[in-house]
C-alpha cells in the first residue's frame, strides 16, 4: 500500500457530528476511532493490509491482503477484497458485541456472537484509512427481477404460479420457438408457462396458443397454457378464454425476493463448509 506522499506517523483526521474520517493512523489511534464507532453503533469502514480468522459452524483462514472491513450498525461484519460483489468473510448482524485492540504494531476487531455461537476477527498490520459514519436511511428498496430472473424462480419456487406445480424443463424447444417453463400441475396435466417481465398483450397471448398447439399434438395427456406476468393488457383476458389459455399474476419483485434468498442461502452454506 503506497503511503509515500504521507510520512508515516502523520494522521490526517477529519471529523464532523455525522462523520469522521482518519487517514493513514498509527495502530493505537485507529484503536480509538475504531472503538468509538463502534460503541456509537456507526457504520465503520477500515481500509488496510489484513487477515482473517473465522471460528463458529465451521472454521476459515484469510492470509494477509489488503482489503475492506464493513461493519454495520446492527452488527453485520462483511470483508471485501478489490475486486467482486460478494465478501470473502462475512457474519450476520443481531447480538454481536464487538472487541478492539492494538497490540505490538497490529489493530484486531473481533465479533462475536453467541446464536449461534461463532467469531470473526479481522487483524490489521497497516491501516491506511477508517470512515466513521452517521447514517440516515428511510427510503423504501424496490427489487424487480428480468424475464430470465423469473424463470429461474419458478424453477426455485414453483408454487409462485400456483400450489403443485412442478417444473420438468425451461426453454424447451418447440417447433414456434422456445417454452419459457415446461411442467405438470397437482392433477398431472402439462402446463405451458409463457413468462412476461411487463403487462402482456394479445400477442403474448398467441404466442402462447402456439406453443400449446405444438405440446398437444406430441402429449398423450391434457395440456394447459398459462400465461404469467404482473398484469394484462384490456381485452386480452378474452383473448385467452377464446383461445382455452389462463391468466396467472407473476410479480418480478416476489421474484426477485426468492432469487435474493437462494443466493444469501448459498452464501451462508459456502461458509459454513470452508
Amino acid at each position: 500500500m503506497d503511503k509515500s506522499s504521507k510520512p508515516i506517523g502523520e494522521p490526517d483526521l477529519v471529523k464532523s457530528e455525522s462523520w469522521t474520517v482518519l487517514v493513514n493512523p498509527k495502530v493505537t489511534e485507529a484503536e480509538i476511532v475504531v472503538k468509538e464507532a463502534l460503541s456509537q453503533h456507526r457504520t465503520l469502514i477500515v481500509v488496510g493490509r489484513c487477515w482473517v480468522r473465522y471460528v463458529g459452524r465451521a472454521s476459515s483462514k484469510l492470509e494477509k491482503g489488503e482489503r475492506i472491513l464493513l461493519a454495520k450498525t446492527d452488527g453485520s461484519v462483511l470483508v471485501h477484497r478489490g475486486t467482486g460483489y460478494e465478501p470473502v468473510n462475512w457474519m450476520p448482524g443481531g447480538d454481536t458485541v464487538f472487541h478492539v485492540h492494538a497490540k505490538d504494531n497490529v489493530l484486531e476487531v473481533r465479533a462475536v456472537r453467541r446464536k449461534p455461537a461463532e467469531s470473526v476477527s479481522v487483524l490489521f498490520d497497516e491501516v491506511c484509512l477508517i470512515s466513521s459514519l452517521k447514517l440516515v436511511d428511510s427510503g423504501d428498496f424496490s427489487l424487480y427481477a428480468s424475464e430470465e430472473d423469473m424463470h429461474r424462480a419458478l424453477l426455485l419456487k414453483p408454487e409462485l404460479l400456483e400450489d403443485g406445480f412442478r417444473v420438468i424443463s425451461y426453454e424447451k424447444k418447440v417447433e414456434p420457438g422456445f417454452v419459457d417453463v415446461y411442467g405438470i400441475d397437482r392433477h398431472g396435466k402439462l402446463v405451458v408457462v409463457e413468462v412476461k417481465r411487463k403487462t402482456a398483450g394479445k400477442d403474448a397471448a398467441i404466442q402462447l396458443a402456439g406453443y400449446v398447439e405444438a405440446i398437444r399434438k406430441k402429449a398423450d395427456r391434457e395440456v394447459r397454457g398459462v400465461l404469467a406476468a404482473p398484469d394484462i393488457a384490456k381485452d386480452v383476458q378474452r383473448t385467452l378464454a377464446s383461445l382455452g389459455l389462463e391468466f396467472r399474476h407473476l410479480d418480478p419483485k416476489k421474484c426477485a425476493e426468492t432469487l435474493s434468498k437462494a443466493e444469501t442461502k448459498k452464501l451462508a452454506e459456502f461458509f459454513e463448509e470452508t
